[in-house]
């Protein structure tokens, strides 16, 4: 008889982007996943806003007691957007542990700035411009990086906190944009990294053009395909092409470091 238990994850997705529109389970059936957030591995709330009950159960309990049930050689994999750009998860993660696999999706950062207004505008549609928000001085062109949205691209500020935490050998970094262009290709990239045996094909995605994203084709018993949800593929609002030149000179210096560092040209520039 094959036992399962509740296991720290193998492999945990720092900043899931793109990548939630696959299933874990379409990686395989070494691969499972857990719909749930781990809390604790964030930043402490701020003043005023409490720890949920579970939060508090999860920073004096083991991560594995949150995971769900896998068999001996199987993945547990967890996934959580905001882990990539938060000071304290690195640490947080290897005491829990070492040997956790990390996988970042990272996109063109002036275009995730972009999309990141672009739903905060949908909830909230009083925000003042992008323009606005995006400049400390514009007639200067003084970025202000401070700003979570331009703050969350500056990637290899934040890598530098995960090595020291990880060795490189132990992070995969996918390209939002060739998750788009070439979903399998990528994903087989994943697969290879998790060292999963290779499933997915071409065959499993067709491109929604309402979405402008792959989505996946219904799997054998669900009754419908699997796309990203109705808050993601909005179109963005029209920015001033100098604002967004002046960002992309903002972030050069910034994603050439990058590349050094993940021995990986993204082709921002």
């Amino acid at each position: 008889m094959n036992s399962t238990s509740a296991r720290n994850p193998g492999c945990t997705a720092l900043r899931p982007g793109h990548f939630s529109a696959i299933p874990v389970t379409h990686l395989g059936s070494g691969a499972v996943g857990t719909s749930t957030q781990a809390p604790g591995l964030e930043d402490p709330p701020s003043p005023g806003k409490a720890l949920s009950v579970q939060a508090l159960t999860c920073l004096s309990a083991p991560l594995r007691d949150l995971m769900p049930r896998t068999l001996e050689g199987q993945i547990t994999m967890e996934k959580t957007p905001s882990y990539f750009v938060t000071r304290e998860a690195p640490a947080r993660i290897s005491a829990m542990s070492k040997d956790t696999k990390l996988l970042v999706v990272v996109r063109d950062p002036v275009t995730r700035a972009v999309s990141d207004y672009t739903q905060t505008l949908s909830k909230r549609p009083d925000i003042p411009s992008f323009e606005s928000l995006a400049f400390r001085n514009r007639t200067a062109g003084l970025v202000d990086r401070a700003w979570s949205a331009i703050q969350i691209g500056l990637y290899a500020e934040h890598l530098q906190r995960w090595l020291r935490h990880f060795p490189a050998r132990q992070l995969l970094f996918v390209s939002g944009e060739r998750l788009v262009r070439d979903p399998a290709g990528e994903l087989g990239r994943v697969q290879d990294f998790l060292g999963l045996k290779r499933i997915i094909s071409d065959k499993h995605f067709y491109f929604n053009q309402t979405k402008g994203f792959p989505c996946l084709k219904k799997a054998e018993g669900s009754g419908r395909p699997h796309c990203l949800g109705k808050t993601k593929g909005r179109p963005h609002p029209e920015i001033d092409g100098q604002v967004l030149r002046r960002l992309r000179d903002f972030y050069r210096p910034f994603n050439r470091k990058f590349y050094q560092m993940t021995g990986h040209d993204f082709g921002w520039d």
